[in-house]
């Protein structure tokens, strides 16, 4: 499958990472962030350890209908010898954090996203913000109680707030000076016992200080915690607040909005996503199919 190489000045960069069984939740991904931030370019650039092109050929050919450019990066596996790899810490825990090794110089900067996430706003002010010097930006999810986040940064021995991992700007040029493969193995080996979510942990306990704060409620909302949000913010955070100022619907947890049995708030808006992305997916099949796509 053919790469094509950005244009970063004019094009947002959006970083996947993922194994085959959650293509069908990138795909309603990108149908969320198609619709809602309409005109605006997108590279997407994909890493993984070993999908076939043709099950990556629905999504590319999605991409296109979109106007968004697809890059697949298949990560070579000798990268991590010597890397701790188990079923608790698989290779693409790692991806993100080394994401700089893998990606185009031309590239400065790039939003990473987790999978079981929908965009509902533009994503264009999250990728404009001024990092003031820091690697990453990402929210943390203090929630109604700051008993978990003190509890973490007692586990951890960190002085900040403990940061989700699933929504990061990162700046790729300083990562690549200051972030190093074998310090992130050894501290995994070191404190392997330790982690209870090994690749958010480590993104915290060694990077944490080197993060700018942004909101939750906008930018890694927790699908979950509706009533949290509400009451935390004295009843401003309602759902019409939600529709015009929150980018970035998180389904953080085991329970996921595509499982039978989901019982949170928006896991009716997930499910239109999945039939637009349905519908949206069929018609770049029958458009592009035949075509080399």
């Amino acid at each position: 499958m053919n790469q094509i190489m950005p244009h970063p000045q004019d094009s947002i960069q959006i970083l996947i990472t993922l194994n085959k069984n959650y293509l069908p939740r990138l795909q309603v991904l990108l149908t969320s962030i198609c619709i809602n931030q309409p005109g605006v370019k997108a590279d997407i650039w994909l890493m993984h350890s070993g999908i076939e092109d043709s099950e990556l050929k629905p999504v590319e050919r999605q991409c296109r209908l979109f106007g968004f450019r697809f890059h697949p990066v298949l990560i070579d596996d000798t990268v991590f010898t010597g890397a701790p790899v188990s079923a608790q810490y698989p290779r693409e825990m790692y991806y993100r954090l080394l994401a700089a090794r893998f990606l185009p110089e031309t590239i400065h900067r790039i939003i990473y996203l987790d999978p079981d996430i929908l965009v509902i706003n533009p994503l264009l002010p999250l990728w404009e913000t001024d990092l003031k010097g820091n690697l990453f930006a990402a929210a943390a999810h203090t929630g109604k109680t700051e008993l978990a986040n003190s509890i973490n940064q007692l586990r951890l021995g960190t002085d900040h707030n403990y940061y989700n991992s699933g929504v990061l700007l990162i700046d790729l040029d300083r990562a690549k000076e200051e972030i190093k493969s074998e310090e992130l193995f050894h501290y995994v080996r070191e404190h392997g016992k330790e982690l209870l979510l090994p690749d958010q942990d480590v993104l915290n306990a060694v990077y944490g200080s080197r993060i700018l704060e942004i909101e939750d409620s906008i930018w890694n909302y927790d699908a979950r915690n509706y009533n949290n949000y509400l009451l935390r913010s004295g009843g401003v955070c309602d759902m019409n607040w939600i529709m015009k100022n929150t980018a970035i619907l998180h389904f953080c947890g085991r329970s996921k909005p595509w499982q039978k049995g989901y019982i949170h708030r928006f896991g009716i808006l997930y499910k239109h996503y999945m039939e637009l992305t349905a519908k949206l997916c069929r018609l770049a099949e029958t458009k592009y199919s035949g075509r080399g796509f």
